[in-house]
């Protein structure tokens, strides 16, 4: 399943609009916790069919915080969520970003 990078608010609407769950991954491009975390992030999405977004923090900051503010969730980075019906379900950050947590919080 490809990931699709996030640059606009129209983006992130558009990702939010679509039915069913979502994980959204919020990575910064220059933290090694963040290089670990998007590793765990592919790894589950290389067997799973759940759609999935990235926000890269540093590149696009005013998403990124567009983000915190919408969702009510204090901002950090590296940064997950599982999203269903454009609510957010589920959210972790930094080492507790794993494989089986995510795969976890999905089939919750």
């Amino acid at each position: 399943m490809s990931i699709k990078q996030l640059h606009t608010p129209e983006d992130l609407q558009q990702f939010l609009d679509q039915p069913g769950k979502h994980l959204l991954f919020k990575h910064s491009t220059t933290c090694p916790i963040s290089a670990k975390a998007h590793d765990e992030f592919q790894a589950f999405l290389k067997d799973a069919d759940t759609s999935a977004a990235i926000v890269h923090v540093i590149e696009d900051r005013p998403l990124s915080l567009q983000i915190a503010d919408d969702f009510g969730i204090k901002h950090e980075s590296p940064q997950i969520f599982l999203l269903e019906d454009g609510e957010v379900r589920w959210n972790t950050s930094h080492w507790k970003i794993t494989q089986s947590a995510i795969k976890e919080a999905v089939n919750a």
